[in-house]
């Protein structure tokens, strides 16, 4: 007998229910298995990268351990490298950060009757509502010796897990897809489950490789434009550029800020003060907007709603390292849900 209407929308709702328990699930087992989760998703995206690389050392012969050794020595390396670049300008930058304070004081004296009226406004409301206008403020006694004391651990441990992750998964993600592909029978079957292997490998790895040689191409022009300037440590912002554009929207956005304490530190009108941010905010402009979008093409265009939602979601569950993973993962997702969703091919 057919079902009712009723009956009907009843088995719609009932599986929409299920899938709305199932992603409340899935973001809770995220957000509490993050310590362990976070480093190695990030393990799994950078594998992906290197692995092109991998392949190139593997044709010579060489064993996938080795590979993968090799793959992780030269990802160590370029991370040495940029904190070297990073250190010593850094540390000098640090010790003018209370001059550059009390500079941003000084220029916001001009809106302190805003800021009196804005004040006055608020106490008015609160006398109207009949709430009481002082503020509790709870001090947190744990010092900065016994954060670092109770965190240095847990950090080590992610570095360690990440680092382990990303050599095993190099020298061994041929081994596992072929352990996929066996158990998939019917050869049409096998043969879609290896074209979704080799595509997502490939555009993530395309993806990451592109996106570092424009950020690369981004940060020497950066530290030219700083150093035509007259900005001090014009490498440091060209570096710092380069590795905040990794994340979409957000790293732009703090980059501006930092490159404005940097203009109330060295200028002393509003022209100077708003020059580096309106110059590098500038040099992004073309590089989102003419750059990026010729190197990755159409096929690697992605729909910049999805793309803000996806940096949303994982920066809200894992921080920085959700924001580097957000576009990879919804690559990777895409290339799946396209592949699982293209019709099948005539026997």
């Amino acid at each position: 007998m057919p079902n009712s209407e009723f009956e009907t929308q009843l088995a719609t709702a009932a599986r929409v229910s299920v899938i709305m328990i199932c992603a409340i699930v899935v973001v809770g087992v995220l957000d509490y298995a993050q310590v362990i989760l976070a480093p190695v998703a990030l393990a799994i995206v950078i594998g992906l990268m290197f692995g092109p690389l991998a392949d190139r050392i593997e044709r010579f012969g060489i064993p996938p351990w080795v590979s993968a050794l090799a793959a992780v020595l030269i990802f160590l390396a370029l991370i040495a490298i940029a904190a070297t670049g990073f250190a010593v300008p850094l540390s000098d930058w640090m010790d003018r950060l209370p001059a550059i304070w009390s500079r941003l004081q000084s220029e916001l004296t001009s809106w302190k009757g805003i800021f009196a009226s804005v004040g006055g406004l608020q106490e008015q409301i609160r006398q109207t509502m009949g709430q009481n206008s002082g503020m509790k403020v709870n001090v947190d006694d744990t010092s900065a010796v016994e954060s670092v004391v109770y965190f240095a651990p847990t950090m080590l441990a992610q570095v360690v897990l990440f680092l382990a992750s990303m050599y095993f998964f190099i020298a061994t993600r041929n081994d596992f897809r072929d352990a996929v592909l066996a158990r998939c029978v019917a050869p049409r079957l096998r043969r879609r489950v290896a074209g979704t292997f080799l595509e997502v490998e490939d555009k993530v790895s395309r993806y990451l490789l592109s996106i570092t040689a424009v950020n690369v191409a981004l940060g020497l022009a950066v530290s030219i434009v700083m150093f035509l300037l007259g900005v001090p440590s014009p490498l440091l912002w060209g570096l710092m550029a380069g590795v905040l554009n990794y994340v979409i929207y957000i790293g732009p956005a703090v980059m501006a800020v930092v490159l404005t304490g940097v203009g109330l530190a060295t200028a002393d009108s509003a022209p100077g003060i708003l020059l580096p941010p309106f110059a590098y905010l500038s040099l992004n402009l073309i590089e989102a907007q003419i750059v990026t979008p010729h190197v990755l093409g159409r096929t690697m265009t992605l729909n910049p709603f999805l793309v803000l939602l996806a940096l949303a979601g994982w920066i809200w569950l894992w921080g920085p390292v959700g924001g580097f993973i957000a576009v990879p993962a919804l690559l990777i997702a895409g290339t799946v849900i396209a592949n699982i969703a293209e019709p099948s091919e005539p026997s």
